[in-house]
């Protein structure tokens, strides 16, 4: 029997294992890699080939959601089952559109989880039962309305790194050692960052990369 391999990002610990427990005894299923956040994930699909990526949204340094729209922007052949606790219509429509197979609640039973890995490796869309069908309905009318689109989609990926480390409180310095470049390049970057969003401050920033989902509101 050909096993469907899976890799596990979140950036808590317990919680790697904790699905790894539950999954290790499907016969079908087999976790060959796990990742704290979202740059990493992205990494190991690149040199595991799995044929699933089971993600949470919130991660720091690079959230799931912005590993999504990168991997699609790739065209790599993962499909990708992300786990949240949001039931938001503006959450689901960014999941949507990042071309996710799979969006299950951390609610969900185990059953979900199981049955939502076994669907997109098979090709299909998967969602949580509790995502009800008339909400997701409505946000896939809204695909593609001038309305629905976000502003960070006018962002370069190292813009939309630079406005998701600026928004976590790093100093210019550590974004600049972070990301192997110079302090003086952070600051171009968030000059056009400001440009580009029509936004006077960080505080500006901060305020929409909590917005449109950069960062979680905590």
């Amino acid at each position: 029997m050909k096993k469907i391999r899976v890799i596990l990002a979140d950036d808590h610990h317990l919680v790697r294992k904790g699905f790894r427990a539950l999954l290790d005894p499907e016969p079908d299923i087999e976790v060959v890699g796990e990742a704290v956040d979202g740059r990493e994930a992205m990494e190991l699909v690149e040199a595991l080939y799995p044929d699933v990526l089971v993600m949470d949204l919130e991660m720091p340094g690079m959230s799931g959601l912005e590993a999504a729209s990168r991997l699609k922007k790739k065209r790599l052949p993962v499909r990708i089952l992300v786990l949240t606790m949001h039931k938001e219509p503006h959450h689901i429509l960014e999941v949507l559109q990042a071309g996710v197979a799979g969006y299950i609640l951390k609610d969900a039973a185990i059953s979900d989880l199981v049955e939502g890995i076994r669907a997109v490796y098979r090709g299909e869309s998967y969602l949580s039962p509790a995502v009800s069908s008339r909400l997701v309905t409505g946000l896939l009318d809204r695909l593609g309305r001038e309305e629905a689109r976000s502003p960070l989609e006018l962002l370069t990926d190292r813009e939309r790194e630079v406005l998701q480390l600026i928004a976590e409180g790093h100093s210019r310095r550590e974004i600049a050692r972070r990301l192997y470049i110079s302090p003086k390049t952070v600051d171009t970057h968030r000059l056009n960052l400001k440009r580009k969003l029509g936004a006077r401050d960080d505080a500006t920033l901060v305020r929409l990369a909590v917005r449109y989902g950069l960062i979680p509101l905590e």
